[in-house]
C-alpha cells in the first residue's frame, strides 16, 4: 500500500480520536514537534527504520521526539503504530495529522519577513489583516532577513506580497535595462 494512503489513514484515525477526546489541540502540538524532530534530527529516521532496535527502544525514541510529556492518546497511538509495524511512516503520519488538523480548524500558515525585527504590535496587526482576508486562524512566523534592505515580504496560503526595498530596486534596474 502507498505510504501516503497509509499515513493519511492513520492521521485521520488519530485526529478523530483526538477530536472525540477533545485533545486535538494538544495532539496537534505534539505532532508538530514530532515532525520538527524528524526535520531537525536526521538520525531519527534511520534509527526508527533500524531493525536491530527493539520496539521498546523505538517507542522511547518516538515519545522523546514528541516532547517532554506526551499525552496518553499519543502514547497509545505510538504503541499502536509500532504494534502494526508502521513506524517507518511515522514521519508522514505526523505531517499528515498537522495538515488535516489545519484543514479542519481552518488554520493558515503565514510568514512575515522583514529587514529588522518588528514589534509584537506590528506582528499582531499583520496577523489580524491576514485573518480578516482568509476568515481563518493564522499561525504566524516572523523572520529577519537584512538582505531585503527594508520593507517586508508577507506570505500566506498561496499569496505573496513583496514590499521589500530590494525587490523595488531590482524592478527599477530591470526597467532601466529595457
Amino acid at each position: 500500500m502507498d505510504i501516503g494512503v497509509i499515513s493519511v489513514r492513520y492521521a485521520r484515525a488519530l485526529l478523530k480520536s483526538a477530536t472525540d477526546a477533545k485533545a486535538e489541540d494538544a495532539v496537534y502540538t505534539e505532532m508538530q514537534q514530532l515532525a520538527r524532530s524528524y526535520a531537525e534530527v536526521p538520525q531519527l529516521r534511520p534509527a526508527i527504520d533500524n531493525p536491530m532496535l527493539s520496539k521498546a527502544e523505538k517507542e522511547q525514541l518516538l515519545l522523546t521526539a514528541v516532547g517532554t510529556k506526551p499525552s496518553p492518546l499519543v502514547k497509545a497511538f505510538v504503541a499502536l503504530v509500532l504494534k502494526e509495524d508502521r513506524e517507518s511512516v511515522m514521519q508522514f503520519i505526523a505531517n499528515s495529522y498537522v495538515t488535516l488538523y489545519r484543514q479542519q480548524k481552518n488554520v493558515i500558515r503565514g510568514r512575515l519577513i522583514t529587514a529588522t525585527a518588528v514589534t509584537p504590535a506590528t506582528e499582531q496587526r499583520m496577523r489580524r489583516m491576514v485573518e480578516s482576508k482568509t476568515n481563518g486562524t493564522v499561525e504566524f512566523e516572523t523572520e529577519v532577513n537584512p538582505d531585503i534592505i527594508g520593507g517586508f515580504i508577507l506570505e500566506y496560503d498561496t499569496y505573496r506580497m513583496d514590499a521589500s526595498v530590494k525587490s523595488k530596486l531590482n524592478n527599477i534596474l530591470n526597467h532601466l535595462k529595457k
